[in-house]
């Protein structure tokens, strides 16, 4: 496999992997619910990794001028967007990142805002820190067209919730599990009533290097003037180049103020970080575009596919194409599969997927479904259910 041609091995290879995704489950079940690909890793990445285990370069972590460097460059390529590379941050993974921002900024007993269905982390990341949470769901819209993302965010309830007394606004940009993009507007709108009632916007931009054409991606803190007043975002080339074993995420401000503010975080939020990681997100901002664009294309591939398959063989499950990342967020609701699909699935069909009640408590009817993998295992996947039912 070349960088310009990504592909996914086969599953014998896949079962001989020692990530949580393949040893998670008995060898007889087809495991698609952790979030990383099956990918095999682009070579700067590679190489990069191979150099230092070779030499023994396997100390702590010090300075990585390299890696803000390399964010940099990816930002302005890909978005136009020209950081401060002075406010630039390292971290052990985006959850430690958030997690460590949440608590120079809140105190136990804060009010924090999320839009569920939304990554099931940000329950554990908002218990961890003794946030309590204050819920404005997303709004579903049924539509037949790929290019409008069914879900939408009521966002005059959302300054209800602000003019609450919220302290801080947990985004999910590019969102998990919707495969939505926050629009130009909408994140406008957010910007501006954040500083209007002193709200800080943590912003989980994770899946931001994995957008699908024509969709375009709008960093929060590349917004505008108001929003790096009021924004931090939380990043990673983890799930871009699929190495979240590595342990390597950013904590990116814009504004000195909010800088000033995260300098009381403890330095060992950067010492808890992989030296390996640092380096290898490094070479994937700074080498890895044509092997992401290639993952990309696979992606879109298995984006369409599933949508074909879906509507060949069990056309009653709804799915709206994701326009970033690779998780297909699958309506269950007329398989009339009981309160828990993914367990029936599970048991009946030996394929796993995330239950939709991990996401929020009013979407158990969903599944969550990984397709970064290959054509072969995402058909299995899928006579895998028509012989659940």
């Amino acid at each position: 496999m070349s960088d310009n041609k990504v592909v996914a091995p086969a599953l014998s290879e896949l079962l001989t992997h020692h990530s949580e995704k393949w040893r998670g489950f008995p060898a007889d079940v087809l495991p698609l619910p952790v979030m990383e690909m099956d990918f095999p890793i682009a070579q700067p990445i590679k190489d990069v990794l191979l150099d230092m285990v070779s030499h023994s370069d396997l100390g702590y972590i010090g300075s990585v001028p390299e890696l803000t460097d390399g964010f940099a460059t990816f930002c302005q390529t890909r978005w136009n967007w020209t950081i401060d590379k002075t406010q630039v941050r390292v971290a052990a993974d985006v959850g430690v990142g958030v997690v460590e921002v949440l608590r120079v900024f809140t105190q136990p007993g804060d009010r924090i805002l999320i839009n569920s269905p939304v990554y099931h982390n940000f329950y554990n990341w908002i218990n961890e820190v003794r946030l309590d949470k204050v819920d404005i769901p997303f709004v579903y819209a049924d539509s037949n067209d790929d290019d409008i993302n069914p879900w939408t965010i009521d966002l005059d309830e959302v300054e209800k919730a602000y003019a609450s007394g919220i302290k801080v606004h947990l985004l999910c940009s590019p969102h998990n599990p919707l495969g939505r993009i926050y629009s130009h507007e909408e994140l406008t709108r957010i910007a501006e009533m954040a500083k209007k009632y002193g709200v800080l916007v943590i912003s989980d931009e994770i899946h931001s290097p994995l957008i699908f054409k024509p969709y375009e991606f709008i960093p929060f803190l590349g917004l505008s003037d108001t929003a790096r007043e009021v924004g931090v975002t939380v990043t990673s080339a983890s799930k871009g180049w699929n190495i979240a074993g590595l342990k390597s995420a950013l904590i990116v401000s814009q504004n000195e103020a909010i800088n000033e503010k995260l300098k009381l975080m403890p330095p060992a939020v950067h010492f808890r970080s992989s030296i390996l990681g640092a380096f290898a997100s490094a070479a994937a901002f700074k080498d890895g575009g044509p092997w992401l664009d290639s993952a990309i294309e696979a992606l879109d591939h298995n984006r369409r596919m599933i949508k074909d398959l879906l509507s060949a063989k069990i056309p009653s499950i709804k799915y709206h194409m994701p326009h970033s990342s690779y998780v297909a967020w699958l309506d269950l609701s007329a398989l009339n599969l009981g309160e828990n699909p993914a367990q029936v699935l599970l048991e009946r069909g030996k394929v796993a997927f995330n239950p939709g009640h991990l996401y929020s408590p009013q979407t158990p009817q969903y599944v969550r479904l990984n397709f970064a993998t290959s054509p072969t295992i995402l058909t299995e996947a899928i006579d895998r259910i028509v012989k659940s039912l």
